[in-house]
């Protein structure tokens, strides 16, 4: 068989399951750690529950992720998750399915492991989102779970510090309400609402303008010109206040 003949009949199965993510939808992509707990807290000499070692090259990953061919306006972490907003005319790729797939999980998994000096891989997934509301709603989502996230894990890592092992420290914690763990802190020294805000909403990447100073080198003249980079929040609003933010990053709405 001739290679053109071959070529043909193998890549229909290459891409026997090629779809295009459709217009007229809101994308998000969720990455996510891969065994992060054996990583984090045996491979690796990270403080519990919260290391800004970690957060930090979280923070490198986000930026890579941002800036490798996507049209990515937002990117927000928590715990061992990435969530990334694309702009509604993102073309890239020509909205191949898997090759956004491939492609952010294979960059984020490179960049984190290069931050972190070790392997550290991260799958990935799509969600294409009907409408604004439900697009701020996802966000708001992940920050709440960011929330409950950093409460269970003050708790259980004060009572495992305090001297329980992990299976008394979990059974102390089932069934416990939010109000009584906010108690368990306090009577132990850790007030909730004292700790930082990226423990308790997580933290975001975004494009911001600046002004750059230049000369002519031409005629000597000074001048300023707007250039583009991406900058991490470690403090991030919430509530309506947080839709709001991510509702001015999709403007305009995509169309249908």
């Amino acid at each position: 068989m001739r290679f053109d003949e071959l070529d043909t009949h193998l890549r229909q199965y290459e891409v026997a399951n090629d779809r295009r993510i459709p217009n007229g939808f809101y994308v998000v992509a969720r990455l996510d750690g891969r065994g992060f707990t054996p990583l984090t807290k045996e491979r690796m000499d990270y403080e519990a529950p919260y290391d800004p070692r970690f957060r930090d090259a979280m923070i490198v990953a986000m930026k890579r992720v941002m800036d490798c061919g996507f049209r990515i306006v937002f990117a927000y972490a928590q715990s061992d998750e990435i969530s990334l907003l694309f702009h509604p005319g993102d073309e890239a790729f020509e909205r191949k399915h898997r090759k956004w797939i491939s492609i952010l999980a294979g960059e984020a998994s490179a960049a984190l492991s290069l931050a972190m000096g070790t392997q550290a891989v991260m799958d990935c997934r799509l969600s294409e989102l009907p409408d604004l509301k439900t697009t701020s709603d996802y966000f708001r989502w992940r920050m709440e779970d960011a929330s409950r996230n950093c409460l269970n894990s003050h708790c259980y890592w004060m009572l495992c510090k305090s001297g329980s092992t992990v299976d008394d420290a979990t059974a102390a914690l089932a069934g416990v309400s939010t109000r009584e763990k906010h108690d368990l802190l306090f009577a132990n020294g850790i007030n909730f609402n004292d700790l930082p805000l990226w423990q308790k909403r997580g933290y975001g990447v975004a494009w911001r303008e600046y002004q750059k100073a230049g000369v002519n080198p031409l005629t000597g003249e000074t001048s300023e010109a707007t250039r583009r980079r991406l900058a991490e929040d470690l403090e991030l609003p919430h509530g309506d206040d947080y839709n709001a933010m991510i509702a001015a990053f999709l403007d305009p709405a995509p169309s249908r």
